[in-house]
């Protein structure tokens, strides 16, 4: 698939980027992934923060792993119904 973007940049951040390789698609999609991870990486910190919090005895082991599947298995089921 093929998104075209405009980049509204100060000319000096645009010829240092140019000169560091950072615009190329490559490294463009490598970047929007990073962030993409990090971003999920912070959420879970934040529901992990959040769990701790609430009222009531702890989770165990078991309950932990099956809240973990369960919520892999509601991120992919949008990728299943593409293809």
């Amino acid at each position: 698939m093929t998104v075209e973007t405009r980049l509204d940049l100060p000319e000096d951040l645009i010829e240092e980027a140019q000169a560091l390789g950072l615009l190329t698609p490559e490294t463009l999609g490598k970047l929007v992934r990073d962030e993409i991870r990090r971003r999920r990486v912070e959420q879970m910190f934040d529901a992990a923060d959040r769990l701790t919090k609430l009222p009531g005895p702890a989770l165990t082991k078991a309950e932990i792993e099956a809240e973990i599947q369960a919520a892999r298995r509601e991120r992919r089921a949008p990728h299943a119904r593409r293809g």
